[in-house]
This record gives structure tokens, sequence and C-alpha cells, in this order.
């Protein structure tokens, strides 16, 4: 069975036109996480989401097709697979376009909407590392990021990690869950392959970090905060990134070696979190591997 065989075999002829379709409603409650995580899968939409989980072989369950699309976008996704050796998505269906556009996220709407499962092998719920943990990444490159709440601003954070190669992002398990649509559709696809780690107890991990010899910074607007650009970094320094509108906890401050916080102007209070992000990360790995 060559390429385009084996991505159309499990295509439905059918168009369904029904909200009350089965299939069709599973879809649509993947916009709540607590039946992502019950099912352990995710929803995303678009074109170049499409592809980018194709290259990066994700376990696709679905791919549902626009009708008045679904020949074009069928014909890339074929391609796609065939260039890549991938199997494709269990099943491919293709909904009529009324019924499309009541239940994508998109406001303008591309024509694909597909399901995955969780990335499980990069996306790991971990309570707390050990000291060994730690020294086994003693190459990495690696941020921590503390309650960003925005869906949106945590896929930002993850593209701009992936581009300016961050090895590893490790997350409090109060951020955004980062299966969110919202999330997935800002990382560009970047959620895919970059490696994250979500944990209860940051301050914990900081002083595991630090216990390897690693230096910690937060960013905080404190009074003995370090300018941005002011310091040497060294290859293995770690910045954490605070809450859109509270920053970092006391407790997690506490347990960084310093502060660290970026020049501005007195013209806002503050930089978007995603923004700020950017900046740190740019300072902190982007110079020495981009």
């Amino acid at each position: 069975m060559d390429g385009k065989e084996a991505v159309f075999v499990n295509w439905s002829q059918e168009v369904i036109c029904s909200r009350q379709n089965r299939t069709v409603v599973e879809l649509c409650k993947l916009s709540d996480r607590k039946a992502r995580e019950a099912h352990c899968s995710f929803r995303f939409d678009g074109i170049k989401l499409l592809e980018e989980a194709v290259r990066n072989r994700l376990a696709l369950e679905l791919v549902a097709l626009r009708e008045s699309s679904a020949e074009r976008i069928g014909r890339a996704y074929s391609e796609w697979c065939e260039s890549t050796n991938f199997e494709g998505a269990k099943r491919i269906l293709v909904l009529s376009d009324e019924l499309f556009d009541k239940i994508s996220e998109e406001k303008s709407p591309e024509g694909v909407i597909c399901v995955a499962k969780y990335i499980d092998k990069f996306q790991k719920n971990i309570t707390i590392y050990n000291s060994a943990d730690f020294l086994k990444l003693k190459n990495e490159r690696i941020v921590l990021v503390e309650s960003v709440r925005d869906p949106s601003n945590i896929g930002a954070i993850i593209r701009s990690a992936a581009a300016l190669g961050v090895d590893r992002l490790i997350m409090s398990s109060d951020c955004a869950d980062i299966y969110h649509p919202r999330a997935v559709r800002a990382s560009m696809g970047t959620l895919f392959n970059q490696p994250i780690d979500r944990v209860d107890d940051l301050a914990q991990v900081i002083a595991q970090l630090r216990g390897t010899g690693r230096r910690v910074y937060a960013a905080a607007l404190d009074p003995s905060a370090k300018r941005l650009g002011s310091f040497a970094i060294s290859e293995h320094d770690t910045v954490v990134i605070g809450n859109e509108g509270h920053g970092l906890t006391d407790e997690t401050i506490a347990a960084c070696d310093a502060c660290v916080m970026i020049p501005m102007s007195d013209r806002a209070e503050s930089f978007n979190a995603a923004v700020a992000a950017s900046l740190l990360m740019w300072e902190f790995v982007g110079k020495t591997t981009v």
C-alpha cells in the first residue's frame, strides 16, 4: 500500500451535517480541559498545524475536513504523509460547511480540525525532580515558568522557547493548559516538539537546580534586581518568568539566587508576559544558541 492509499484508507465518504453526531459531540467536548484530560487528547484547527502534526508524527486520532475544502486539503495532507512516510489519522471525516463553521475555534476557518493524543514523551507531569535527575540535564538550557494563566501567553512562550533554542521549559502545575486550543494555536506547532515538564513545587525544583551548580534568577521588579544586560550570564544560568498580573510568588523569589528586571521607559508599568519571556530567553539562551 503506498502513502496515498494509507492516508485515505479510513476516509468516510459521508458528509456529516448534524451537530448531534457522536464524533462531532466528542470533538467539541475537547474545548474543555476536563474532557481533554479524561481522553488524553486535544484538538487544534488549521492547515499549518496539520502540516506540523504530520511532520512531527503526532498520534492523530481524527482529521475533520470542511466539505468545500476537503479535496484541496486532503490532497495536501496526502502529500505530507507520503513525503514523511507517515501513516496518517485513524479517521478522516467530512463536515458540511455550515456545521464545520459552527464548531471551528477559528474566526476564519481554514477547513481542517484535528484531534491528537497527548504528547507524553515530551510533556510529562512530574511531582518533583531530585538532584540526580537535574545532573542528567546538565547540558540543557532550561527556563522556568510560574502561574502564567493565559493560554495564548503560554503558547507564545513555547513558540519563543523553540525559536531561541531553549532545551526544556519547566512550568508550575497551575499554568494554563498547554493543550488549550488557544495555546496550541499560539505555539504555531512548536508545542509538538518542545520538551515541557509540569511540576507541583517550583521552589523545590529551583533548589534542586541550584544544587547542581546552576544560578537561578527571578524575573521580578525588586529593589535589588539586576538590570538585564548589565551582568554576565553563564551558559547554564536559568531564569524564572511569573504570572501576568502578580509576577512571581515570594516563595519562588526567595528560592532564587537573585532577581533580574528588564529596563523600560516610564510610559508603561510592565511588559506582556510572553514579550517579557521572549526578552529574557534571548538574553539567557538565544544569544549563545541561535
